[in-house]
């Protein structure tokens, strides 16, 4: 398979990205990913909330990250924004004892009191990300939102929770956050609520799978999964779609989860 894929024209290469990106972007791949907990809301401010806080536990095994998702979401009351912006001291209270590996109540608590300032000061995420909406991507944009989400005091270990594509990040999660948020709903997956932000802005979630796929497929030279890796990807994945060259996550992710690509 090697072979044949290393002797494939970028014709072939994109005809086969496009099959595979078909084959896993439907309603079904909601069932085993964490892209399911955003999908329990209709209303975009939960949308949104959900979206990116299940995000930002989304590392380890993804049993875990689901099984903890949900009960993050159970001690919001299972009304995301409502509880960002009406919360009490007493309601953060109740987070004692929340853990998924690294993350625990302490970030959880203060994730909370800095999305009721962005949603206070800038309404939605949207509203704050549409800002950077005139450049090609949405890097920048991260590295302003994650100095904006740590503007209040804050415990220093809480900032390792949002990466920072200037420092040389791949910022995984937060772009995969971007990806629920941006893409077309249209295939029953991504939830499509942001109108104000091109698909052709987003970067590809590169983590272990996609980033080991991508090299298989000479997508990728570069060895470590940091922010030069995504550039190159980027780079790369534009050149077969420039509209839309983050679907080819779902290439890249079943290619390499469920394939053993």
């Amino acid at each position: 398979m090697q072979e044949t894929i290393e002797k494939l024209s970028k014709k072939e290469l994109k005809d086969f990205l496009d099959e595979k990106s078909a084959l896993y972007e439907q309603p079904k791949f909601i069932e085993t990913d964490p892209i399911q907990i955003p999908h329990l809301f209709t209303k975009k401010e939960d949308i949104e909330i959900s979206g990116f806080l299940t995000a930002t536990i989304s590392w380890g095994n993804r049993k875990s990250i689901l099984k903890n998702a949900h009960r993050l979401i159970e001690l919001l009351g299972n009304t995301p924004h409502d509880f960002v912006i009406n919360h009490t001291e007493t309601d953060l209270a109740f987070f004692d004892g929340f853990v998924h590996r690294t993350y625990n109540s302490t970030d959880l608590t203060y994730f909370i009191k800095a999305l009721k300032h962005i949603y206070i000061k800038y309404g939605d995420l949207e509203t704050f990300f549409k800002q950077y909406n005139k450049e090609d991507n949405l890097q920048n944009a991260i590295h302003h939102f994650k100095k904006e989400f740590f503007s209040l005091p804050h415990p220093i270990r809480t900032e390792k929770h949002i990466s920072d594509p200037h420092k040389n990040s791949a910022a995984k999660r937060i772009n995969m956050f971007l990806r629920w948020m941006v893409r077309d709903a249209k295939a029953g997956v991504d939830l499509g609520v942001w109108s104000t932000i091109s698909s052709s802005q987003l970067s590809c979630p590169l983590d272990v799978h996609s980033g080991n796929v991508a090299r298989k497929l000479q997508l990728l030279t570069r060895k470590q999964n940091d922010g030069k890796a995504l550039f190159q990807l980027d780079t790369k994945l534009r050149e077969l779609d420039s509209n839309d060259p983050v679907k080819y996550d779902y290439a890249l992710f079943g290619l390499g989860v469920f394939e053993k690509f």
